[in-house]
């Protein structure tokens, strides 16, 4: 029984294990978020739709329909203040690359990304936002 409970305490820890050293280098998901980013920041639409996985841009069939979609739903990251990579992690066999967005108000944003491999090398496959931590007093 003890070795049973090793063995998931074990599993578990494995599971929530950060990947930074396990996925750095120039095409790692957080430079993928952070292309995007850029090409935001530079209304590249064509550039930040191809970060998007397969089912993404099937679901929204062109950059424009996606640029809509981000611009409304996601104001902070279509038009970004500073932006910071946070951890990168496995979660229920998923790769997310948390981001943190200051927006140009002052407004602090966490926001996992989705990230899966294809044959293109790592694409978003979606965002959530992140409850922020309460601010210090």
């Amino acid at each position: 029984m003890r070795l049973i409970l090793t063995v998931l305490a074990l599993m578990t820890s494995l599971a929530l294990t950060p990947l930074q050293a396990q996925e750095a280098g120039p095409d790692a998901p957080g430079d993928i978020v952070t292309r995007q980013f850029d090409a935001f920041r530079t209304d590249n639409l064509d550039e930040a739709f191809s970060y998007a996985s397969p089912m993404i841009q099937f679901q929204f069939q062109d950059p424009q329909n996606f640029g809509m979609m981000v611009e409304r739903g996601y104001p902070m990251v279509r038009d970004p203040g500073q932006v910071r990579m946070l951890d990168l992690r496995e979660e229920g066999g998923r790769t997310v690359q948390r981001v943190e967005i200051l927006d140009g108000k002052g407004t602090l944003y966490l926001l996992d990304y989705d990230m899966i491999r294809t044959e293109e090398g790592w694409k978003i496959n979606g965002v959530r936002f992140v409850e922020s931590p309460p601010l210090a007093t």
